[in-house]
């Protein structure tokens, strides 16, 4: 299991410092497909068939940037990973993460707390 920041999301951090994009990361989706995120992924394994959600976006500290999100299964499925993106479609995947599956049924919720700290 992993947890990265994307290089298309570091590219974005650079663009935002620089004023080149107007952009915010608080678009949250999940994927049902198998394998371990890694820094070259610009997209979820076999993204759900729900839209993606907009998060609400905090700083709870001043190196780490948060947003959180809740989704709502529209069907029995099991979510492997999740990332945040800079759009409600296409857009950026910023951070993205995999996990043993959570099998859900149609109406079942997860949320998600997506953080990105400098170090």
């Amino acid at each position: 299991m992993a947890t990265v920041l994307t290089q298309a999301g570091e590219e974005w951090i650079v663009d935002k410092l620089d004023e080149l994009v107007q952009t915010e990361p608080d678009w949250v989706h999940w994927g049902t497909g198998a394998g371990t995120a890694s820094k070259s992924d610009t997209a979820l394994f076999t993204p759900g068939s729900e839209s993606r959600v907009q998060g609400t976006i905090s700083q709870p500290a001043a190196d780490k940037l948060r947003v959180v999100a809740t989704l709502t299964a529209d069907g029995a499925k099991t979510i492997t990973n999740a990332g945040n993106f800079t759009a409600s479609t296409g857009g950026t995947l910023v951070i993205h993460g995999d996990f043993t599956g959570i099998s859900l049924n149609q109406g079942d919720k997860i949320e998600f707390t997506i953080d990105l700290e400098i170090t």
